[in-house]
C-alpha cells in the first residue's frame, strides 16, 4: 500500500468477482467505481438467505455442525463466510519427499498408501504412510489415535505440516493435516491454491475440516455479491482502491491468483483495521467536543513553590512535557495525554507537579496504579514530595479496612484530600470525589478499558494523563493508545547511571554469587528474582520459595535475605520493603512482583533467574529496578535452559538499554497480541491484519478512520448507514464515552 507495491493485476478469468477485480488498476492508480453493495440496497427473494441469517440454515450445516459451529462463535451466514482459510496450499510452498529435511518445519502433500493402528510399547498410535512420485513419509500420531484411524480412507490425498524427523525412515509426529481430495487426485497439480479452514476436533468430527468447509463454502460464492453488505463509504473505496467486500471474500476463499489472494486479503485487513482506527477517532473526537466545567487559571503557587525545593533540575525533556501537560490543561477542552518514559526518565515528578498544578486551582487528583505495591510506593513520594505544602495525600486500597475507607470515602467527598492515591478500589462505586479533574493512570497497559473508563467517570469531563515506563513502538501505540495525544521522556537525568547487563549460564553461577558478595560487603544491596507466570503460578512460587531457602542457608548465610510474593499480604509486603529500604534486609529474593515501580538506589545487583523465560519488555522493566543511585549497577541474565533462540533475544539486553529498541525487538519476536492483547485496550481482535506485517495498510487504515470522523464526528450522514450499523453491532460495548446516530 503505502510503499508503492502493486496489489492488483488483472487477468482474463469467469468467475463472479472477476468483473469487480478487472474494474481495478493496480494499488496506486485510479479505478472505475467497483458499484459495492450497500446497506440500504440489500434485497432479497423470501427463500434467499441473508447476512444475519442462522447458520444451520445453510445448505449442508444443519443443526449438528451448526453446534459445533456455535463453539467457535460462528452463528450466522456472515460469521460462516468470515471464516476465512488460515493458510494456503499451492505449488511454491509444498516439498517434495525427496527434498525433506530432518529438524524442518515442512509441509508436505501425498497419497494415503498405508494406515494402520499399532499397539506400542506403552500405549497404541496410529500410522499412516503418505506417497508421492520421489519417496515416502510415515506420520504417527498417539493422542486421539483411534478417531484419526476413522478419518483417512486409502488413496486419500492428504496434506500434513510439521517438523521432520527420522526413526527407521522419514516421520513426522502430530502433523498438522488436511485431506485434500478423496479421488487420488491432487488439485495442487492442477495450479489451484487450496483454501486451508481453522478447525476443530468438535468441527472435524462433524465433517467440517478443510475439505468439509470448502464443501459448503463453494456454492455461496455465486451469491456474495447479493448476500454481503458493503459498510464502506464509496469514497474510501475510490481514494484507497479497495475491492469490493464481496469480491474480496470470494478471493480470500477460492482465489484466482496469489496477487487476487493478496488483495483479497488486503481488503478484509484494512476493515479490520479501519474499525479499530474508527472506534479511536470516534473517542478522541468526544473529548475533543466536550468543554470542561472547571477551568484553570494559572498554574499555581504550589507548583512554584514545588519547583524550587527540587533538589535537581528537571531535564529538558520533562520540561518540555510539563509546558504540553499545562497547554492541555489551561484548554477548554479535557486532555487525553498519554506520557511514555523510560525507566526511571522522570514521569512520577512530572505527575506530582501536574497534581500540584490541579490543587493550586482548588481541585482534585485520582492517581490510580495497578498493584498495591506500585501505590504504596507512589504515596510514600507523594507525602515526602509535598510535605510542608496544603497539599494531603491518601492512600486507597484493597487492604484498607471497612473503617478506614468510610472515613476516606466522607473525606473524599468533602475535599479534605487533594490527591487520592490507590488501586482499583478508586474506582469502586462508593468513592465520590468533591471536584476530581485531574484524573492519573499508571502503567496503563495493565488496565482494561472498562477500568480506565470507570476512573474517568468520577469527573466527567476530567483531564487524564496515562503514564506508561514501557516504551511502546509507533505501530502499536497507534492502536493500543490511538485517541490519545503523546509525550515522550526520552531524556535521562544527569545523575542515572549506566547499566552493565551480562549473560551467563549456571557454570558462572559460583562468580556471581561471589560478585553479589563483595557488593553487599560493601554496603550495597541486591535483588534475586526468580520468574512467575499465571499458567505455572504454584510451581513457581515454590521455586522461589526454595531459591530464597538455599541462598539464605547455603550461599548467603551471613547477611539477611528476604522473600517478596504477590501472594503475601499488604502488611507483609509492607514490611519486606521496610526493612529493604534501611538496609536491614540485604539481598531481597522476588518474583516479578518488583517489575514496575520499586526505587531502592542502594540496590546495585540484580539477578534475574531463569532469563530465558522471560520476554524482553519485562526483562527491561526489571532491570530498571536497579541503577538509581550514584553506584555502579549490574544486572545479571542467568540461563538455566539455554537454547539457540534464548541466547539470541538475551544479547539484545546485553547489547541495548534503550527501552523503545528492545520493544521494537520484543514486538518482532512476540507478536503484538502477547505484548498488548487489544480487547483488554476496547479495541477489536484482529483476525487476519498482524499490526508489525501490515503497518502499511494500518495507515492508511487509520487516515481513513480519521477523515471520516473529522467530516462526520457522530456518522450521522447517510453515506455513514453502513459504518454506523456496524459500529452499533458488532462495537458498541467499546465505544465508551464516544455516542454516535
Amino acid at each position: 500500500m503505502a510503499n508503492g507495491k502493486s496489489r492488483i493485476t488483472p487477468t482474463h478469468s469467469t468467475n463472479v468477482a472477476q468483473r469487480a477485480l478487472n474494474s481495478i488498476s493496480p494499488w496506486h492508480r485510479s479505478r472505475k467505481k467497483p458499484s459495492p453493495t450497500r446497506w440500504s440496497a440489500i434485497s432479497a427473494e423470501p427463500n434467499d438467505m441473508n447476512w444475519n441469517d442462522d447458520v444451520k440454515f445453510v445448505k449442508g450445516i444443519g443443526e449438528r455442525r451448526a453446534k459445533a459451529l456455535f463453539q467457535i462463535g460462528v452463528k450466522t451466514l456472515g460469521q460462516l463466510i468470515y471464516h476465512v482459510p488460515r493458510r494456503y496450499l499451492d505449488r511454491s510452498n509444498i516439498v517434495l519427499m525427496k527434498d525433506l529435511k530432518i529438524g524442518e518445519e515442512t509441509t508436505a502433500v501425498g497419497r494415503v498408501t498405508g494406515a494402520k493402528m499399532v499397539h506400542g510399547k506403552r500405549r497404541p498410535y496410529f500410522q499412516m504412510v503418505l506417497t508421492d512420485d520421489t519417496g515416502f513419509l510415515t506420520c504417527r500420531w498417539f493422542n486421539g489415535a483411534q478417531w484419526l484411524a476413522d478419518r483417512f480412507n486409502k488413496d486419500d490425498v492428504v496434506a500434513v505440516s510439521g517438523k521432520i524427523d527420522f526413526y527407521g525412515g522419514l516421520q513426522i509426529s502430530h502433523p498438522d493435516f488436511d485431506i485434500l481430495s478423496d479421488d487420488k487426485s491432487n488439485p495442487i497439480n492442477t495450479g489451484m491454491i487450496m483454501p486451508l479452514y481453522p478447525s476443530t476436533q468438535a468441527l472435524q468430527s462433524v465433517g467440517l475440516d478443510s475439505r468439509g468447509f470448502r464443501r459448503v463454502l463453494k456454492p455461496l460464492m455465486s451469491e456474495l455479491p447479493r448476500i454481503v453488505p458493503e459498510p464502506l463509504p464509496d469514497n474510501v473505496l475510490r481514494e484507497y482502491h479497495l475491492l469490493p467486500r464481496y469480491a474480496a471474500l470470494e478471493q480470500a476463499h477460492f482465489p484466482d491468483s496469489l496477487e487476487h489472494l493478496e488483495a483479497g486479503r488486503d481488503r478484509l485487513k484494512f476493515d479490520e483495521l479501519f474499525f479499530m482506527q474508527l472506534l479511536l477517532a470516534l473517542r478522541s473526537s468526544a473529548v475533543v467536543r466536550k468543554t470542561k466545567r472547571n477551568r484553570y487559571e494559572q498554574p499555581g503557587d504550589i507548583l512554584e513553590s514545588q519547583y524550587k525545593l527540587l533538589p535537581y533540575d528537571l531535564t529538558d525533556a520533562q520540561k518540555r512535557v510539563m509546558h504540553e501537560i499545562w497547554n492541555d490543561l489551561k484548554s477548554p477542552h479535557p486532555m487525553n495525554r498519554l506520557l511514555q518514559g523510560d525507566v526511571g526518565s522522570g514521569k512520577t515528578v512530572v505527575s506530582l507537579l501536574a497534581a500540584a498544578i490541579t490543587a493550586g486551582n482548588g481541585y482534585q487528583t485520582a492517581l490510580m496504579a495497578p498493584t498495591e505495591i506500585l501505590a504504596e510506593q507512589h504515596y510514600q513520594v507523594a507525602v515526602k514530595f509535598f510535605e510542608g505544602t496544603q497539599i494531603r495525600p491518601v492512600l486507597l486500597t484493597g487492604s484498607n479496612t471497612a473503617a478506614q475507607k468510610k472515613e476516606i470515602y466522607k473525606a473524599l467527598k468533602a475535599g479534605y484530600y487533594q490527591l487520592a492515591i490507590g488501586t482499583h478500589a478508586l474506582i469502586q462505586g462508593k468513592v465520590t470525589f468533591k471536584n476530581l479533574q485531574l484524573a492519573i493512570i499508571d502503567e496503563q497497559h495493565r488496565f482494561g478499558v472498562v477500568q480506565r473508563g470507570d476512573l474517568i467517570e468520577k469527573a466527567e469531563d476530567a483531564d487524564v494523563l496515562v503514564m506508561t515506563a514501557t516504551p511502546i513502538p509507533r505501530t502499536l501505540s497507534m492502536t493500543v493508545y490511538g485517541d490519545l495525544s503523546v509525550s515522550i521522556l526520552d531524556e535521562m537525568p544527569k545523575n542515572r547511571q549506566p547499566i552493565i547487563t551480562r549473560l551467563v549460564d549456571v557454570a558462572k553461577l559460583r562468580t556471581v554469587y561471589d560478585f553479589i558478595r563483595q557488593e553487599v560487603e560493601t554496603g550495597r544491596q541486591a535483588f534475586v528474582v526468580y520468574p512467575l507466570i499465571e499458567e505455572s503460578e504454584k510451581i513457581d512460587l515454590e521455586a522461589a520459595t526454595k531459591g530464597f531457602e538455599y541462598l539464605s542457608k547455603s550461599v548467603f548465610p551471613e547477611f539477611t535475605l528476604a522473600l517478596l510474593h504477590g501472594r503475601m499480604t499488604s502488611t507483609e509486603k509492607d514490611a519486606v520493603m521496610a526493612s529493604f529500604a534501611k538496609n536491614e534486609t540485604q539481598i531481597m529474593v522476588s518474583t516479578t512482583v518488583i517489575e514496575v515501580g520499586i526505587d531502592y538506589p542502594n540496590a546495585t545487583v540484580m539477578v534475574i533467574e531463569n532469563a530465558e523465560r522471560f520476554g524482553l519488555t519485562q526483562l527491561h522493566q526489571l532491570r530498571g529496578r536497579i541503577g538509581r543511585g550514584k553506584h555502579r549497577s549490574v544486572c545479571v541474565l542467568l540461563q538455566r535452559k539455554p537454547n539457540p533462540e534464548s541466547t539470541h533475544r538475551l544479547e539484545i539486553m546485553v547489547k541495548t538499554s534503550d527501552g523503545f529498541k528492545i520493544a521494537e525487538e520484543d514486538l518482532k519476536i512476540r507478536g503484538a497480541g502477547d505484548l498488548f492483547g487489544t480487547r483488554q485496550h476496547g479495541l477489536p481482535n484482529l483476525k487476519l491484519a498482524d499490526l508489525i506485517e501490515d503497518a502499511d495498510i494500518l495507515q492508511e487504515a487509520r487516515k481513513a478512520a480519521f477523515a471520516v470522523v473529522e467530516n462526520d464526528p457522530q456518522l450521522r450522514k447517510d453515506h455513514h448507514a453502513g459504518l454506523r450499523h456496524v459500529v452499533m453491532t458488532e462495537f458498541n460495548d467499546l465505544l465508551g464515552f464516544a455516542k454516535i446516530g
